[in-house]
């Protein structure tokens, strides 16, 4: 569950638990409104848990170096890449 959605459960929560009056035959709208207030907060908890494990990409960047070098034994030319992820 993304961030955003998590936020969205929380709000609509809030309304059905604290600024709605109406009464719905068999249906509880502030214990609801509860349910999904606790649902959001538990899925912002997940949400900033695994993007910090799973590396965000607005948390790090590829870096990729090429470079060429002249084989000083010879005419050839060899060449390396090094590729690195680093936290931002």
């Amino acid at each position: 569950m993304a961030t955003g959605t998590s936020i969205f459960l929380i709000a609509l929560g809030a309304i059905l638990a604290f600024a709605i009056d109406a009464e719905v035959a068999g249906v509880d709208l502030t214990t609801i409104g509860v349910i999904l207030m606790i649902v959001g907060t538990i899925g912002i908890v997940v949400s900033l848990a695994f993007a910090d494990r799973l590396g965000s990409p607005r948390a790090s960047r590829t870096v990729v170096e090429d470079r060429d070098v002249a084989d000083p034994a010879g005419d050839r030319v060899v060449e390396t890449r090094t590729t690195t992820r680093e936290r931002i």
